[in-house]
């Protein structure tokens, strides 16, 4: 319904990427969040705290922390910057921000959109199917491809309006889902302290802040990880669009405390949710992914059908897929708007009509989504061991180390370069499966690098290489646009 509806409002390309940049402080604060969040959060950090405990929440905060930094200090900055060159596009706010006379930069950014995006969008997928498969016994691959095509259908006919008004409704159920099942779950118990020496008696790290064996140099290199998963929204594309969409900076300064208390509430209530399941579903001696599965990710919905009656059950069914649906609509956009507009208008065909470009963006919308849909397929029948937090991450940190380095230092330094852009773009790109796939196999030394995971090192690397290749190359930069 809401993208037959939406259909109504798209006449341009600008209003299926970035829904004519006239959109409240609501939709995008609830939007940006769904999507940042996705399965991820229902199934993978309910999964992680689960397993570890309360080691989980050091996420919690770097979530927290990376949000703040993107709605208080980077999002009205980037919406000043973004209306004046009237970008509807991230690579389209960088080659203006530069002044950019080549393509080069153009093709780099909606290169790795479309790459990264695709993968990240195939790890929603999966987790699309394992979902179903959980809840109502489906079969993962009927699952996978009946949510699917759910989102495809809304996308296809609404575009950015239909995914940002999709995503406020969705995130609300994810936030009601997630904040009421903890409450059900304590009132169910005689106390608070029941659960404390219910979780100590099952494994006393799960209530040690620094995880199993408490402080170590391996255990604060991972915690320093957890924290450092919240640079991702320092920049990301999928995250920034939603500042281009809003209708103008008095409703970014509303906006970022809807953000701000939807991230706290909803990680939060995450990682209790793993407690009270391991609490309540598991027994001492238990293996819990024997119990809860892969990584500890059906705690959520098995702890549903523990505690709520099934009318409630099918709340849960539909947050879980909220939050994937949210995540999956959004990055799908974002990837069309990449290869249609960046590559195919800009590039090769700059005189097609408005009405053209928004068939041929519905098109590529489509056959990118058959992509990511055969990746998903792919993975889960050659890797059946994966786990969706991890597979998720990987997705995330890509997009993260190709953008976020780029998008910061195109905010605050007026000294950064084009060449400097491009080269930080390479660098981020290159680093997350170079770390993800050789450093972190290495004997001895990769075991700590893992810990840290592949996202901080790609960002510290991309950002020091935009640094210099700035410093090295210098240009004419205009500064009195980053000067106020």
């Amino acid at each position: 319904m809401i993208g037959f509806l939406a259909s109504k409002r798209i006449k341009n390309t600008k209003d299926y990427y970035v829904g004519g940049k006239n959109l409240g402080y609501w939709v995008v604060a609830f939007s940006a969040r769904a999507t940042g969040e996705s399965a991820w959060l229902l199934l993978g950090l309910t999964g992680l705290g689960a397993m570890i405990g309360v080691s989980a929440f050091w996420v919690v905060l770097g979530e927290v922390i990376g949000v703040s930094i993107a709605w208080f200090l980077m999002a009205e900055r980037f919406k000043k910057l973004s209306d004046k060159y009237d970008s509807i596009t991230i690579p389209d706010y960088l080659v203006s921000r530069f002044k950019s006379n080549s393509n080069t930069l153009r093709i780099v950014a909606a290169t790795a959109l479309s790459l990264f995006v695709t993968i990240y969008v195939s790890a929603q997928i999966d987790a699309t199917g394992s979902a179903f498969e959980s809840f109502l016994g489906w079969n993962y691959f009927t699952g996978a491809i009946v949510g699917f095509f759910i989102v495809l259908a809304y996308i296809f006919t609404g575009g950015f309006v239909a995914v940002a008004w999709s995503d406020l409704f969705q995130g609300l159920i994810m936030l009601i889902g997630l904040v009421l099942l903890p409450i059900v779950a304590i009132l169910s118990l005689n106390s608070a302290d029941s659960v404390l020496s219910g979780l100590s008696t099952l494994d006393p790290s799960l209530l040690n802040i620094w995880g199993d064996g408490g402080f170590n140099t391996m255990n604060l290199i991972t915690v320093i990880g957890f924290m450092l998963i919240g640079l991702g929204f320092l920049g990301s594309p999928q995250l920034f669009v939603r500042f281009m969409s809003i209708k103008d900076q008095n409703e970014i300064k509303k906006g970022r405390w809807v953000a701000f208390a939807f991230t706290i509430l909803t990680d939060s209530c995450a990682v209790l949710i793993g407690l009270y399941g391991r609490y309540l579903l598991t027994g001492i001696g238990d293996s819990p992914e024997e119990i809860l599965g892969n990584g500890a990710q059906n705690v959520l919905p098995l702890l549903v059908d523990h505690l709520m009656p099934l009318v409630l059950i099918g709340v849960y069914i539909a947050a879980v897929l909220s939050a994937i649906m949210s995540t999956i609509d959004s990055l799908l956009v974002v990837a069309s708007s990449a290869i249609s507009r960046d590559f195919y208008q800009q590039i090769f065909k700059p005189n097609k009509t408005e009405s053209q470009l928004a068939k041929i963006s519905q098109f590529i919308t489509l056959l990118l989504a058959l992509i990511a849909l055969s990746l998903a397929m792919c993975v889960a029948i050659l890797s059946p061991d994966r786990t969706i937090f991890w597979f998720v991450i990987f997705g995330w940190a890509g997009i993260a180390a190709t953008f976020c380095p780029t998008i910061i230092l195109s905010l605050f330094w007026s000294k950064f370069t084009e060449k400097g852009a491009i080269c930080s773009m390479i660098s981020g790109f290159i680093c997350v499966p170079f770390f993800k796939f050789y450093i972190f196999n290495l004997n001895e030394i990769g075991v700590y690098f893992e810990s840290l995971g592949e996202l901080p090192l790609s960002f510290i690397v991309a950002f020091l290489v935009g640094v210099f290749i700035s410093i090295l190359f210098p240009n004419n930069v205009v500064k009195e646009e980053l000067k106020s």
